[in-house]
């Protein structure tokens, strides 16, 4: 065996394979050449070395120290422009903390288009005060989701569905007068 394995990091045709320690050897011999051959390449390129930090980190923060999974998502939402679709989602994941638990009780968020939030309301009576607070509600969802995600509020009261409550009601009729008792 006349092979040499600082000439060729493999072995040479018809020889027989490397092994063990000499194998070895060889593939550090020629990663060595590789990274020489890439330094003389930036060299002739003017480009400036590479250099990568090595040891421990210090006290302080690191780029390279693992980071928490909001920041990650906010840096991430940020650099997409997600920015107003995360923040109208915020208004129906967090409702009751936007409004506050007393309101998210008795109402909830159905639709919301082009800044008009729609509000579906318990009872009637809930509805009628969440017209009135609506300029509030408004400017409280601002101060917790961003300005000019909600504009406007549109309130409803319950939905009752269709009403056939009476033993007796007439299919064709329509209208609200068309169950008899």
């Amino acid at each position: 065996m006349s092979s040499d394995p600082s000439s060729s990091p493999g072995p040479a045709r018809g020889a027989e394979p490397l092994r063990g320690p000499d194998l070895a050897r060889a593939a550090l011999d020629a990663a060595q050449k590789r990274a020489v051959a890439r330094k003389t390449a930036q060299k002739q390129a003017g480009l400036p070395p590479e250099r990568r930090k090595r040891g421990y980190t210090a006290a302080g923060p690191d780029p390279r120290d693992p980071q928490l999974l909001g920041s990650l998502l906010g840096k991430l939402i940020k650099s997409r422009g997600w920015q107003r679709p995360s923040a109208e989602a915020r208004v129906f994941g967090e409702w009751s903390r936007v409004v506050g638990p007393e309101i998210a009780a008795h109402c909830k968020p159905v639709k919301l288009d082009n800044g008009e939030l729609t509000i579906e309301a318990e009872s009637t009576a809930w509805a009628t005060q969440l017209r009135l607070i609506a300029a509030k509600l408004v400017a409280q969802i601002g101060r917790e989701t961003g300005h000019n995600v909600v504009r406007r509020i549109n309130v409803h009261g319950p939905s009752t569905g269709r009403g056939y409550q009476g033993p007796r009601w007439v299919r064709d009729r329509p209208g609200p007068r068309d169950q008899y008792e």
